[in-house]
């Protein structure tokens, strides 16, 4: 038997004239105190079509017993069987500056032995934040991504069908904690860097204190820090909405991309390498075994005989040899190997050679 494994290559080039430029501080920055916020919190599903707990989930029935009896019913965990319910824990994010009344997306996953939470109802579930303050309320019917179909041995399931989401499924009742901006303004770069940090803060002091003292400083290379001026102390927002337009141009890294499992390789196109020459060349080893079958000659008294031949076939292709001078990027690398006939892996294993060497100016990164 013969395997074959395809391997894709990506290239990512960038000419001269769409080199990253003119990027808002928005894409690149946010508010200190601007954050997302986690919420956590422990329901049932009811409804489902004999798909719920079993009877080994103790907590969903005493979840049920407990529920039943805020209604003023009384009923023994032990004494019941119920099939049509389901214990879930449900996740949710709570965006900044939420207000009361605004509906969010949930997430219903089922925690105990559940098949399916397909067209099951979630009941009114409080949801907490880390510091236990509840902060919404979830209810609402579950909406599955798969379905289970058939019984028993002979049955086919299609996605998770033990988690579910609701659209719209929980409602803020609590505002979440956030930070006021004061006198100073907070800028958080989401990835760290000094030159980056440095013409952030420059752009602005151009921007909005032109032939004024600057208002902007680099504090450390991911935090910029922005004194609001006096003309803006009752106007915040306004002031944050102008300094998140501002535009700059943003230093990158040189950095190469791996991603072995998929045979995928991202790379720019200004990577340089140091002069250097690649010797490459490729072995095959190629093993078939397929069966031969031995049959008597007839009235011999023999048995038929079933043996497995097996064949070995080795082919080398002799080496090709590539020379790159002093200014090479990687996508004369890349269009060298390719132009001989190289693969994925082949460049991936060139790529990682270079970096060993120490001839490759860039950062690489296998996924």
């Amino acid at each position: 038997m013969t395997r074959c494994i395809l391997f894709t290559l990506i290239t990512i080039t960038l000419a001269e004239s769409v080199i990253l430029a003119n990027v808002r501080v928005k894409e690149l920055a946010s508010i200190e105190g601007v954050r997302d916020n986690q919420l956590v919190g422990y329901g049932l599903v009811v409804g489902l079509a004999g798909t719920g707990d079993r009877r080994q989930t103790i907590f969903s029935a005493q979840t049920l017993t407990n529920t039943l009896e805020r209604m003023g019913l009384s009923v023994n965990p032990t004494a019941m069987q119920v099939s049509n319910t389901a214990a879930v824990m449900i996740t949710a994010t709570l965006p900044p500056f939420a207000q009361p009344g605004t509906r969010i997306d949930i997430t219903a996953a089922a925690i105990g032995d559940a098949k399916n939470l397909q067209g099951g109802l979630l009941i009114l579930t409080p949801l907490k934040g880390s510091d236990g303050t509840i902060y919404a309320v979830a209810q609402g019917p579950v909406v599955t991504g798969g379905f289970v179909a058939g019984r028993r041995g002979n049955s086919q399931t299609t996605n998770h069908p033990t988690v579910g989401r609701i659209p719209a499924g929980a409602i803020v009742e609590k505002a979440p904690p956030s930070v006021a901006p004061g006198d100073k303004l907070k800028l958080q770069l989401r990835d760290a860097d000094f030159t980056t940090a440095a013409r952030v803060a420059a752009s602005i002091n151009k921007a909005l204190a032109p032939g004024q003292p600057l208002i902007a400083r680099a504090s450390n290379p991911a935090l910029v820090t922005i004194d609001i001026p006096r003309e803006y102390a009752e106007r915040a927002v306004e002031f944050i909405a102008a300094v998140e337009s501002v535009s700059i141009d943003p230093d990158r890294h040189a950095k190469i991309v791996i991603n072995e499992k998929t045979g995928t390789i991202v790379m720019g196109k200004d990577v340089t390498i140091a002069p250097v020459s690649v010797l490459h060349g490729t072995l095959t080893v190629q093993i078939e075994t397929a069966p031969e079958v031995s049959q008597p000659s007839p009235l011999s008294g023999g048995t038929t005989a079933v043996s497995k031949r097996t064949n070995v076939a080795v082919k080398e292709e002799p080496a090709q040899n590539i020379s790159l001078k002093r200014g090479a990027t990687v996508e004369d690398l890349v269009r060298a190997l390719m132009a001989i006939g190289s693969t994925a892996r082949d460049v991936i294993a060139v790529l990682e050679g270079l970096r060993s060497a120490g001839a490759l100016d860039a950062e690489v990164e296998v996924i």
